[in-house]
């Protein structure tokens, strides 16, 4: 029986192949349109986990870092 999640959610398992490869299910892929040849951001922190998010979030990643840097300085 499939869960229903709330629009713009979904959760499952995956396996991790032997070259260590994950496939992203495809209800995932469209929500997200992500494309075979695409590329993505992975994030990862010891403590929070792993996110994977769409290449273009690099952008807005990386303005965020700057930012604080300069906070801080």
């Amino acid at each position: 029986m499939e869960k229903k999640f709330p629009e713009g959610k979904f959760m499952t398992t995956v396996k991790i192949g032997p070259k260590g490869q994950i496939v992203i299910p495809k209800e995932v892929r469209k929500m997200f349109g992500f494309q075979p040849g695409d590329s993505v951001l992975l994030l990862a922190d010891k403590g929070q986990g792993i996110a994977i998010q769409p290449f273009e979030f690099a952008e807005e990643f990386w303005n965020q870092v700057q930012m604080q840097r300069e906070k801080k300085r």
